[in-house]
């Protein structure tokens, strides 16, 4: 059964919708601030997070930044109705998702399932994808990142050169699928389907570009994704 954590200081929110999450297979324990949720989260066992944005202690932004220094779990964000920046925000440090409050339990279920289905999608492909100055593990879901004698990408492998990249799940999995299909356009929109399982919708095609941004700044020196005007993003890596 997949166990849910929930970051909410809403002690009305958790009960409810542990019994409503239940009903599909998912664990939900709630923290009511982010010192508790961090160190329950820090105990291990967990598949996701639900971190609201306005939290006690600190805000939902500096509860994200956090957890993505400690790890990759997936995040969804609750965030104020109308409220875009917080949605930017939330994408720009990590969040895998985001859903505005007051929302659906069956919406939250559903981005529950996808982000889910998704990381075991992605796991469960095997193999190892090599092109110059890149390794991408998708066994271990492991990125490396390497340079060459001078600093640029490329170049004889050399431990002593080699960085490993820590990206959350949802920028491995779109890195995955770019690099799959060398040379394939996707746009904006076949990109959060993809990756969201649903149609583009708000801020889409913004949170599009801030993942690949986000991306193209944990892999430089390398710049493999190029970005097509009024088309998408394709992935321009040579094979080794």
């Amino acid at each position: 059964m997949p166990k849910l954590l929930l970051i909410d200081d809403d002690e009305h929110l958790g009960p409810p919708l542990a019994a409503y999450l239940q009903r599909s297979g998912f664990e939900l324990v709630q923290a009511t601030r982010p010192s508790a949720g961090l160190e329950r989260l820090r105990s291990g066992g967990f598949d996701a997070v639900i971190l609201d944005v306005m939290l006690p202690e600190m805000d939902g932004f500096e509860a994200c930044r956090a957890i993505r220094r400690e790890s990759t779990i997936p995040v969804i964000m609750l965030t104020a109705r109308g409220d875009v920046m917080d949605r930017v925000v939330g994408l720009e440090l990590g969040a895998d998702d985001y859903l505005p409050k007051p929302f659906e339990p069956r919406e939250l279920l559903a981005r529950l399932q996808t982000v889910l289905r998704r990381t075991s999608a992605t796991a469960s492909v095997k193999g190892r994808l090599a092109f110059e100055g890149l390794a991408i593990d998708l066994d271990r879901r492991e990125v490396r990142v390497r340079a060459g004698g001078d600093g640029q990408p490329g170049g004889t492998l050399n431990e002593s050169r080699e960085r490993l990249v820590e990206l959350t799940g949802t920028e491995f999995e779109l890195l995955a699928m770019l690099a799959g299909t060398p040379g394939k356009v996707f746009s904006r929109d076949d990109i959060l389907t993809r990756l969201r399982g649903h149609a583009a919708e708000d801020i889409a095609s913004r949170a599009v570009d801030i993942l690949v941004s986000r991306l193209r700044r944990k892999l430089e020196p390398l710049d493999p994704i190029r970005t097509l005007r009024n088309a998408g993003y394709v992935f321009a890596g040579v094979r080794a």
